[in-house]
């Protein structure tokens, strides 16, 4: 055997087979612009658990002889209408905001992707009635969805909870549906069905790891859109109520001081418009690290 052909074995017997999820990783951490958006988004989350021993102060805690002060070394942000400090209320609202898009997301995207197989792969009567009640959520603006529902409950987090799952799940059951749709009758799962294999496993062992991908990039852009929602919702007046802390609320509150202490409304606005921009940048890198058609030839 010659040097040349021996070299030849050793580099393929040392190479390894690349996984996917690496290879994503790897796209993930050349894109710089969600390398940064996620290197933000886990700042906040740390900032917004911990916020007990982050935030300088009790963001209800009000302070009469401090009332709407500029940002100072005291109050890094100012302080608000009633002297409480602007720092401590954006960093516990940022633990209700990313609270309220996780665990809608969570909740919604569960019970889309449940409703999403079970039309896309029995069809039939559980297709029909499970798409015309899509059309149905399609058909109403969410926001005003939104707005009606709350108006009829109890203003309070649970509300919000609720109406916002509500009118968040068809977006998962659709994308679920269609991407069900595409793998059902692939030839693996025609052959599992002929060696005996239960739907429910070809479910969980076949068809969701290989429809899995989009609802990951759908859930990541979706936290944004619920955010904006219950900030929407605060802001109006029909959210989360006081003296719970919301990036929205405090929006709405500082408008009206716009022109005497406009720090009572930019800095909150700053720091939701931040949180978007990240949220939809990691969504974007996250599609480009996880479509197969981005991968890299050679």
């Amino acid at each position: 055997m010659t040097d040349a052909t021996s070299s030849r074995i050793k580099t393929l017997g040392s190479s390894r087979p690349s996984s996917p999820w690496l290879d994503a990783l790897r796209r993930m951490g050349r894109n710089r612009t969600a390398l940064v958006s996620a290197i933000f988004l886990f700042c906040l989350i740390i900032v917004a658990v911990f916020a007990e021993f982050t935030a300088p102060y009790d963001p209800t805690l009000a302070d009469f002889a401090a009332i709407r002060q500029p940002p100072s070394l005291e109050h890094l942000l100012g302080t608000d209408e009633i002297g409480r400090d602007m720092l401590s209320r954006i960093i516990y609202g940022a633990r209700i905001s990313l609270f309220v898009g996780v665990f809608v997301q969570v909740v919604a995207t569960s019970f889309g992707v449940l409703l999403g197989v079970v039309a896309g792969y029995y069809g039939g009567i559980f297709d029909t009635v499970i798409m015309r009640a899509v059309d149905i959520m399609y058909a109403l603006p969410n926001f005003l969805f939104a707005v009606f529902m709350v108006s009829l409950l109890k203003p309070d987090i649970g509300s919000v909870l609720l109406t916002l799952s509500l009118s968040t799940w068809p977006f998962s059951a659709r994308l679920m549906r269609g991407q069900v749709l595409a793998t059902k009758n692939a030839d693996y799962i025609i052959a599992a069905k002929a060696l005996g294999m239960r739907d429910g496993r070809i479910i969980m062992l076949h068809v969701l790891p290989n429809a899995i991908t989009p609802i990951i990039i759908q859930f990541t852009l979706g936290i944004a859109t619920v955010i904006m929602a219950e900030a929407g919702l605060s802001f109006l007046g029909i959210g989360i109520r006081p003296p719970n802390p919301t990036w929205g609320a405090m929006i709405n509150k500082g408008r009206e001081f716009i022109r005497t202490s406009p720090h009572l409304a930019i800095y909150p606005s700053i720091i939701l418009g931040l949180t978007m921009i990240a949220l939809n940048f990691l969504g974007d890198g996250l599609r480009d690290a996880l479509d197969p058609r981005m991968k890299e030839v050679g």
